[in-house]
């Protein structure tokens, strides 16, 4: 493993069945969560980004719902601390700009707030429990593009 990887905008229709195996890799036999909690019937209405290593195996993905939310953000082990799972965000808060949404949150668990604010989220409410574990909600403000530079006028 060198460390070289790309990531991808993919559809769930196309990929779902990879994008599920990563998570089940990372959520249910790594981290013991419920396959249901994993799978929640939402993925065909989000956006979805795949990091895929240089041969082509996938090892980390993301997802957004059209409102903004981000989540199931998962890297497998080996990949981790090289950077994946910064671009996976970076790429889902791409396409929130893309859309024009104002902002974009996700549930952080606690353990993986700092990382969300070295990417300028902030908290944005008390920390709560979900399936045993501390989690806070965290949001982005995305600048705004004003309304003359969307119409793209042209004198």
């Amino acid at each position: 493993m060198n460390g070289r990887f790309r990531v991808l905008r993919v559809d769930w229709q196309d990929m779902g069945a990879v994008l599920a195996l990563v998570r089940e890799k990372v959520f249910v036999y790594e981290m013991r969560n419920s396959p249901d909690l994993e799978l929640d019937g939402q993925d065909p209405a989000c956006f979805h980004v795949l990091a895929v290593a240089e041969n082509g195996e996938a090892i980390g993905t993301g997802r957004m719902d059209k409102s903004g939310v981000i989540g199931h953000i998962a890297v497998l082990m080996p990949w981790r601390q090289l950077g994946v799972g910064s671009a996976l965000l970076e790429e889902l808060i791409a396409i929130a700009r893309d859309k024009q949404l104002p902002h974009v949150k996700l549930h952080a668990p606690l353990d993986a707030k700092a990382f969300y604010e070295e990417h300028d989220f902030h908290a944005a409410g008390a920390v709560y429990m979900d399936a045993g574990e501390p989690f806070v909600t965290m949001r982005l403000q995305l600048p705004t593009t004003p309304l003359i530079n969307r119409l793209n006028i042209v004198y």
